[in-house]
């Protein structure tokens, strides 16, 4: 049995120290390296349930997440009135990591593990890989490499025109547990908290405001703040929004996982949750094959798709919904949202409903 994977990255980082955890040999390619620095104001929001899937594989996680126990939504209409509240008394809704901190955990975990080899290759030799017929299955989470491209092109896509800057503010000391999302004329813009002095922010702008510099978003963040009082600005960074899902998940014995399966709109902040379970039930047939005494081969492969394609492309296709809508809404004057929403706002069934799927996705 033989495995190899694709790509250093956070998703095949914590796919690698679940693989370890069950005892499993594999080998890890990759010919770009991870430039971190450019993700130096990257977080990443993960779920409660996810959170315990991730301690359960790596230590110390906690030590680097700061919990989040309350949402509120609001929209361009009055950014001081709350359309939505998604107050947790008992339970953290999610916990928010940044991105580099999360890489370098992985990484540690990693280190002592006498169960895979890490190599650094051109990206020619990456192809050979696939002719040389060494491995038994192959997991593919770098969607650059020249093995996406040749094998893995037929996409459900959508360019959002859109592009996310993101940055931290430092700001005066607060008890900073709830997380903010305003759904403005510009874009939804999402305050996450990362400690009592440093809120991370995701500013989503449609690329029609064509006059967006670091300056006028500084200036756009403080007018939609309402909370926090504001010493200065980190870096800040940029990437662009596109929606994509594959429309076939496996090609022979290659599999895609991460970004390169699934891109959705960070608005709700689910890219990487819908990872990590892809991640749990990939993990879940290995286990289950394996306590059968079966081999790992390509059924392994269909199993997995069977089981998690169907529910990606509707959970995406949700998300989709959700940025498609408030971008209308904005053209009404939110009163579309005013008129459907408003009712929901004291409805406890709807809200119990919506964080069960936040939390577990559409496989709960």
């Amino acid at each position: 049995m033989n495995i190899c994977l694709i790509g250093k990255n956070i998703s095949n980082l914590l796919l690698a120290k679940t693989l370890d955890n069950q005892g499993i040999y594999f080998d890890l390619f990759y010919s770009d390296k991870n430039n971190l620095s450019k993700m130096e104001t990257r977080t990443i929001g993960i779920t409660e349930d996810n959170i315990n899937f991730i301690s359960s594989n790596i230590k110390n996680l906690k030590n680097y997440s700061w919990n989040v126990d309350n949402i509120k939504i609001y929209t361009e209409r009055d950014i001081n009135y709350e359309t939505l509240n998604f107050n947790s008394e008992k339970k953290f809704h999610f916990s928010i990591i940044k991105y580099f901190n999360l890489y370098k955990l992985l990484e540690r975990n990693l280190k002592k593990s006498k169960n895979f080899k890490t190599f650094f290759v051109s990206k020619k030799k990456i192809n050979q890989i696939i002719k040389n017929k060494k491995y038994d299955l192959i997991i593919n989470s770098d969607f650059k490499n020249q093995i996406s491209k040749k094998y893995f092109y037929k996409k459900y896509s959508k360019n959002y025109n859109s592009t996310a800057y993101t940055t931290i503010i430092n700001h005066k000391l607060c008890k900073n547990k709830s997380a903010t999302q305003i759904f403005t004329k510009f874009g939804p813009l999402a305050f996450l908290p990362i400690s009592k002095k440093k809120t991370s922010l995701v500013f989503s702008i449609e690329n029609k405001n064509s006059d967006m510099n670091f300056n006028n978003i500084s200036k756009l963040i403080k007018h939609y703040n309402k909370k926090y009082i504001i010493k200065n600005f980190e870096n800040f960074e940029n990437f662009e929004l596109k929606f994509s899902t594959l429309r076939k998940y496996y090609f022979k014995n290659i599999i895609c996982l991460g970004d390169n399966l699934h891109q959705v709109h960070p608005l709700a902040g689910q890219g990487f949750n819908m990872t990590i379970r892809d991640i749990k039930i990939f993990s879940e047939i290995i286990k289950a094959r394996l306590n059968l005494g079966l081999p790992l081969d390509v059924s392994v492969l269909d199993e997995f798709e069977k089981k998690v394609k169907h529910l990606n492309f509707s959970f995406s296709k949700g998300i989709d919904f959700i940025y498609e809508f408030f971008k209308i809404d904005n053209k009404f004057k939110n009163k579309i949202s005013n008129f459907f929403i408003g009712p929901l706002k004291n409805n406890n069934q709807f809200k119990k409903f919506s964080t069960k799927i936040a939390n577990r996705g559409l496989n709960f």
